[in-house]
């Protein structure tokens, strides 16, 4: 694991949804048990951490002065200096058994958003579609919503119910980001170790995974196959993100949520965020459209 490192080691129950904003150079990622949202330069290595008062889980940038984060009760948008958040689009709020998960911004400008049950209750969550106001269900059912990503044209997006051990793929339209079609099995994990948690897509088409359970990041090309698996420190890697000026690199986010304290013991690291240092062919998230 000599290609891995400790990129901050605050730890978190359950860190997650990790995000790189070019503009500041700084790593957003939440520990969403605790309702936070931390923030890291990736050169400076300077940490902030922000408290938000609820639990949320993805970030994206609207602009310089606005980011608009998913959470429990919607869509917030977070002013950059002041830390306030105001509700933009409620996203099951009146129900307190879920929150939001897994959720990513298609190459368009639209929002993936991905809501479970806090306790993971059986088929409590759904994905939703959210452009310039406009909010859709695209799949409900779902008990973990996951690996949300997008390839670079806009035309492929992926998904995952994380129990189901199946990694799906569904073709897009590219100027909109809704689901055109069926989805189909990308990837079938249920006879590998762990589960496939949080995904990005670099501009090869390469889909990086956090394996759960699995102390591992996998990538797989675009036919599904795999191409590399990276080992990682901790039990519980959750999602990887592209980072830096040339969005060349992996920080990956972890969690010891599930574990007692003999576990916590023989994972010493879980709850870290760490920088993968191999080069990737990645790119910057895009920017959000709220109307």
């Amino acid at each position: 694991m000599d290609t891995v490192s400790v990129f901050c080691d605050q730890i978190c129950q359950l860190g997650e949804g990790p995000s790189y904003d070019p503009g500041t150079d700084a790593l957003f990622w939440f520990e969403i048990v605790n309702g936070l949202l931390l923030e890291q330069g990736v050169t400076s290595g300077a940490l902030k951490i922000h408290e938000l008062g609820l639990m949320a889980s993805a970030i994206a940038i609207i602009d310089d002065k606005r980011q608009l984060i998913a959470s429990e009760t919607g869509l917030h948008i977070r002013d950059v200096a002041t830390g306030k958040l105001t509700l933009h689009t409620p996203i099951e709020a009146d129900n307190p058994l879920t929150r939001s998960n897994d959720s990513r911004v298609h190459p368009c400008g639209a929002f993936w958003v991905g809501t479970m049950g806090k306790g993971e209750e059986k088929g409590a969550g759904s994905i939703y579609w959210f452009f310039k106001g406009e909010l859709r269900k695209l799949y409900s059912g779902i008990t973990v919503s996951n690996s949300i990503c997008f390839s670079e044209d806009g035309a492929v997006a992926y998904y995952t119910d994380t129990g189901t051990g199946l990694l799906m793929r569904v073709a897009c339209d590219p100027a909109t980001g809704l689901p055109v079609g069926e989805p189909k099995v990308f990837v079938d994990h249920r006879l590998a170790k762990g589960y496939v948690d949080g995904s990005v897509v670099d501009r090869d088409g390469v889909l990086w995974n956090a394996v759960w359970g699995g102390k591992a990041v996998k990538a797989y090309g675009p036919d599904g196959t795999l191409l590399r698996e990276v080992a990682m420190p901790v039990t519980q890697p959750s999602c990887p993100a592209f980072v830096g000026a040339k969005a060349d690199r992996l920080a990956v986010t972890s969690a010891w949520k599930g574990k007692d304290d003999k576990q916590r013991k023989l994972d010493p690291q879980a709850g870290m965020t760490f920088l993968i240092d191999i080069p990737v062919n990645g790119r910057f998230e895009p920017r959000v459209l709220i109307a």
